[in-house]
């Protein structure tokens, strides 16, 4: 059987970490995105079409033609035209019964494999806030009849999540879809026609659904992931180092005497690790990483070729590759007033809901000695602070381009 995965967008919601990947490529416990998304198909799928478009050379130069016994075929869509253009872009290579999906977020293997059995259908979940996304009416039966998007009025918390399982005279149906308001190919609109003419199932999830929409929601991914990983370790531990718990130590990674180190953490290869630091749960340090003496670091992403020096803190926070964050660094994550942390988005303040949220650093950033940053600010790729600088907002070069 084969499945479709969009994975074409820009991913503007997530900059500044894919101004320089696309978002099938940023790490979640040291492995990228895409890879926590495909092993979900495994033995469902034989074939796997990926819809690419934002940087695909870096997707394709990752994967390659197969992963896990399925075949990687490769789409572009040259043109961002809507949800149902991208799937649109799949026809050739489609045969029968297909499943397409969101290829940035995770959807659980046994929802999937339980949504496969349908001729017509998609995955949903109920919600507490439906207004946000577009909301399935069903029957008593979870036959839909009706999908509104965004509703003013309360119509039910059963929630479209972007998984369906599709047949090929699909295609048909989005060939003759009006374009949106927003001059794109909905899907939601094709499969609201089909919904109309024969049995469309829809299909409460019973496991998870990981919705990767900004970049902190990174971070709630892989504190979940932490949950069923498998841990090894392979590196070296001085004697005077305290692992507690499920950590995972990299081939040729040193972690010096001294480290306390609390799991679940994922720590790469070829990494040097203190001496006398702390690296709480739910952290991930990437390959070639160097945490330098007095580091604290908690509930973080921290990419390739990264240096903490000392005496910094690092909390609720992703660093881009090749970041070098200078001594006494602080990544403030939390409000006087325990409120919930906002962040800009497209000059927008977004409400990030999470209590805790320290900053979001791009590739190649240089912070100076004892750089503070409020909760939830972000750099944009090779900003470099000056020393004793306070950061109360997004940092992003004059002239860059990027928006």
């Amino acid at each position: 059987m084969q499945a479709v995965l969009m994975v074409a967008g820009k991913s503007t919601r997530t900059y500044p970490l894919t101004l320089t990947r696309p978002k099938p490529l940023l790490p979640l416990l040291n492995r990228p995105l895409i890879y926590h998304s495909l092993d979900q198909l495994v033995g469902i799928f034989d074939q796997v079409i990926l819809i690419t478009g934002y940087r695909s050379e870096m997707i394709q130069a990752e994967l390659g033609t197969e992963y896990r016994g399925m075949k990687i075929i490769y789409q572009e869509q040259k043109e961002q035209l809507g949800t149902g253009h991208a799937v649109l872009q799949a026809k050739p290579h489609i045969k029968d019964k297909f499943v397409a999906m969101n290829g940035d977020d995770l959807f659980a293997h046994e929802d999937i494999k339980r949504l496969v059995q349908l001729s017509y259908g998609a995955l949903a979940k109920r919600v507490s806030n439906p207004e946000l996304y577009g909301v399935y009416e069903v029957d008593d039966q979870y036959r839909a009849y009706n999908l509104v998007e965004k509703p003013k009025e309360y119509l039910g918390d059963l929630v479209n999540i972007g998984c369906y399982v599709l047949q090929a005279d699909f295609f048909e149906e989005l060939e003759q879809t009006p374009l949106s308001e927003r001059g794109e190919i909905e899907i939601t609109s094709a499969v609201l026609n089909v919904a109309r003419r024969q049995t469309f199932q829809v299909l409460p999830i019973q496991e998870f659904w990981l919705p990767t929409g900004f970049a902190w929601d990174l971070l709630q991914h892989q504190e979940f992931l932490m949950r069923t990983h498998q841990f090894s370790s392979r590196g070296s531990i001085e004697e005077g180092a305290v692992l507690k718990g499920n950590v995972e130590v990299g081939e040729n990674t040193v972690v010096k005497s001294g480290a306390y180190i609390e799991g679940p953490v994922v720590i790469g290869t070829n990494c040097i690790i203190g001496p006398n630091c702390y690296i709480r749960p739910c952290t991930s340090i990437g390959d070639g990483c160097v945490i330098g003496a007095a580091v604290e670091i908690k509930n973080s992403i921290i990419f390739p070729r990264c240096r903490i020096q000392h005496q910094s803190y690092i909390g609720d926070s992703i660093l881009g590759e090749a970041c070098n964050i200078g001594g006494g660094t602080i990544t403030a994550n939390h409000r006087h007033d325990s409120g919930s942390i906002h962040s800009t988005i497209k000059g927008k303040l977004v409400d990030t809901k999470r209590e805790k949220l320290g900053a979001i650093l791009a590739d190649q950033v240089q912070t100076g000695i004892h750089t503070s940053f409020l909760p939830g600010r972000k750099c944009w790729p090779g900003i470099c602070t000056r020393p004793g600088e306070i950061v109360k907002s997004d940092l992003i070069p004059d002239g860059s381009g990027w928006d």
